[in-house]
């Protein structure tokens, strides 16, 4: 009998961890991936995107299982292509939140991501998409971005860091909204209570997995509730400060396959016993 593998559930955030910076994963990351699956653990996306911008990565890497998705706030079934929970923000609190912000640091840009598999991600005149690549239609006014329900709301500043702009946030908004930084200019107001550890739970439940079975890699702060949940956290060589204070082991970037080289090493027995 084979030795029980080192974790169950490999958890991944996707921009600036298993993405490299042309949204491409490359040849040994991929075979990393496929051999850890052959030895029997799964592989989970964990990330910011909304359902519908992470679709076309699954179809590329023949994933037909779960994924999160918006910070937590939706479990997608990629093989039924479906919700299988999602939690909406309440749009009146998303306004309020955003008058509060802006009331102390003045006027942001701001987008959201519609719920749902077909949702939008809708931008208000002046904001810049930090993913050029990912699709997004502009509005032409901001009470445009509230016609339908929505699973959080995008910020940006024009003069504010992101960290600057997340303190703020976060100070001002308390119970309205959940506050997470999840890339470079990409600051973001989430369902209260809402993070990556809230949808990862969730979705290890359905797999019959746990905390103890799982190990996750981030790069950015909203990636701490997942880390804290999770048996071990391995950050990038690329990540944010915040997320390296907490994380047991800090591995290369996401453009020297930093999620690659943690897995040869954890899973070194089975992937020989699957090469043999």
């Amino acid at each position: 009998m084979a030795p029980p593998i080192a974790y169950s559930l490999i958890a991944t955030d996707l921009d600036g961890t298993l993405l490299r910076g042309d949204d491409t994963l490359s040849d040994r990351t991929l075979d990393a991936l496929a051999r850890v699956a052959a030895a029997g653990a799964q592989h989970l996306v964990v990330t910011g995107r909304p359902a519908p911008r992470v679709r076309p990565l699954l179809d590329d890497l023949g994933s037909r299982g779960l994924a999160v998705c918006g910070q937590g706030a939706q479990l997608y079934d990629a093989g039924a292509d479906c919700l299988l929970w999602s939690v909406t923000l309440d749009r009146e609190l998303a306004e309020t939140a955003l008058g509060k912000i802006e009331a102390e640091v003045g006027q942001v840009y701001a987008a959201v991501d519609q719920d749902g598999v077909e949702g939008l991600t809708l931008i208000e005149p002046g904001y810049l998409m930090p993913h050029p690549t990912l699709p997004a239609v502009r509005v032409r006014r901001r009470d445009d971005l509230w016609c339908e329900p929505i699973s959080k709301v995008l910020l940006r500043h024009p003069s504010l860091s992101d960290d600057e702009l997340a303190a703020t946030a976060r100070s001002v908004v308390g119970s309205l909204a959940t506050v997470t930084m999840s890339g470079p200019g990409t600051v973001e107001l989430q369902p209260c209570g809402v993070t990556k550890a809230t949808g990862l739970a969730l979705a290890a439940e359905h797999l019959g997995l746990g905390p103890r079975d799982t190990v996750a890699f981030g790069d950015m702060p909203n990636d701490i509730p997942m880390f804290d949940w999770a048996a071990r956290g391995v950050a990038m060589a690329n990540a944010h400060p915040e997320l390296k204070a907490v994380a047991d082991e800090i591995t290369l970037s996401n453009e020297d396959d930093g999620i690659a080289v943690v897995l040869e090493r954890l899973f070194a027995g089975d992937m020989a016993h699957i090469v043999q």
